[in-house]
């Protein structure tokens, strides 16, 4: 069994393409069991978001596994596979379980350290759990990928400072007044990036949020996703008067904002007054910052917040991927182990079987003894299985984590016969050096992994 990511993501495609391979989430269900049902296909989890969509597949050998991802793009979306092969990454085993762990760090983002792709990833395997489309590889996987997200975000501060211009106005806001919930937002101009701050300064407590346009029907369009209020262009004074901070992202060519028009607003004024210009050309004439009580901030003051702030994430980030590497190490570790698994079972059904036979062999010949007498044979022929296992145990665990467990496991079968016990483990016969390769483990519950929210 090997484990497959086939995807594209904003690295590789352009969002015409990406759109075009996006999953409502009503349709997922059926795809994953579509996908689960393609041969060669073990197990399957999709993540589809509007960076990325990505496959990821246990399956049986490499080649058809790919092929076979590939084969149900094509079906699915009815795209030919030609025009979009050129854009789709395929990472294998290590790469992939490694991939899978930047991408819930959120070092895969368009936004480095975002964090929600992290509760995405949790949505999409809970998802496939719930279909029965995963098994007992990604029910590890992904709890321990899910686990390191959390813990990326929580003993962090990858995603705690703004990477964003909109944001980063909120940071500057939060430096002048410790909360917002008093505070009156003017948003000038009702374009995207406007909208973005008044967003964020909604969502940071403020509760009043003053839309002013020259488009009224704009204005209100904007105000309603606030609970705040609309006003035309000619209130432009009283706004000012009434405003804490003003946010400007007009499409004007000239300055609205002047020394001279925002002066007058001042001798009426007892606390201060913040400006954030975010547009370009600039709104506010940079004289206005010269005006006692006033505070001014353009696009370039904000972008030197989301510079710093970048580097301080880039910093974390290397943090972050010390600790993917060692859990990337850990489930490999996991994963080895898993393969042994099922011939040391094998191993000790057979040879407790013996001890078994033994035993009903002993009472047949001296049916005399008592019943402390049998406890006492019982408990002292499992002590010699036990001790003559210890030691070939001990060594075909430790072949499991070098290039020969292929090998190692093959021998092992061979020395102690035990393709007879492996077999009966399968629903279908097959050949000893397929079934120790095999990721699935008889002896573990292949059933759900609960997450905590």
């Amino acid at each position: 069994m090997y484990i497959l990511v086939v995807g594209l993501n904003h690295k590789t495609a352009k969002v015409d393409l990406r759109e075009r391979f996006a999953f409502s989430a009503h349709e997922l269900p059926m795809a994953l069991r579509t996908l689960r049902d393609m041969k060669s296909i073990m197990e399957c989890v999709i993540v589809s978001t509007c960076n990325r969509m990505e496959l990821y597949v246990v399956c049986d050998q490499l080649h058809t596994g790919e092929y076979y991802s590939k084969a149900f793009l094509e079906s699915w979306f009815r795209i030919p596979k030609e025009e979009f092969e050129p854009y789709l990454y395929v990472k294998e085993n290590q790469q992939a379980v490694n991939h899978l762990f930047h991408v819930v760090s959120g070092l895969d983002s368009l936004v480095i350290g975002e964090t929600q792709i992290l509760g995405q990833v949790r949505t999409a395997f809970l998802t496939a759990q719930g279909e029965g489309t995963t098994g007992t590889i990604f029910n590890m996987l992904f709890k321990q990928a899910i686990t390191l997200g959390k813990r990326v975000h929580t003993e962090t501060e990858i995603g705690q400072n703004a990477v964003s211009v909109s944001y980063a106005a909120v940071e500057l806001g939060k430096k002048m007044f410790e909360s917002f919930e008093d505070k009156t937002i003017l948003l000038i101009g009702a374009g995207e990036m406007g909208e973005l701050t008044a967003k964020h300064f909604h969502a940071a407590g403020a509760t009043r949020v003053i839309v002013l346009n020259r488009t009224l029907e704009k204005a209100q369009e904007i105000a309603s996703r606030f609970k705040g209020e609309a006003r035309s262009f000619d209130q432009l004074a009283d706004s000012l008067q009434e405003a804490d901070i003003v946010v400007s992202s007009t499409g004007a060519k000239e300055p609205i904002l002047t020394k001279e028009n925002v002066e007058p607003v001042l001798r009426n004024r007892r606390s201060p007054l913040f400006f954030i210009d975010i547009a370009v050309p600039r709104d506010i004439d940079p004289a206005v910052h010269d005006l006692d009580q006033v505070f001014l901030y353009d696009i370039d003051d904000l972008h030197g917040i989301v510079d710093a702030n970048l580097s301080l994430r880039e910093q974390e980030a290397k943090k972050v991927a010390v600790w993917i590497e060692e859990e990337t190490k850990e489930f490999q570790e996991w994963l080895q182990m898993l393969g042994v698994v099922p011939l040391i079972t094998a191993l000790r059904e057979k040879a407790l079987a013996v001890q078994e036979e033994t035993m009903a062999r002993i009472e047949r010949k001296l049916p005399d003894l008592t019943e402390r007498e049998k406890r006492v044979l019982r408990k002292q022929t499992k002590s010699i299985v036990n001790q003559l296992l210890r030691d070939p145990i001990v060594r075909i665990k430790e072949l499991a984590a070098t290039s020969k467990r292929d090998e190692a496991f093959d021998l092992f079968v061979q020395i102690f016969a035990l393709e007879e016990q492996l077999e009966e483990k399968q629903e279908k016969p097959a050949a000893s050096s397929t079934l120790v390769k095999s990721f699935s483990n008889p002896t573990l519950v292949d059933g759900k992994v609960s997450i905590s929210s």
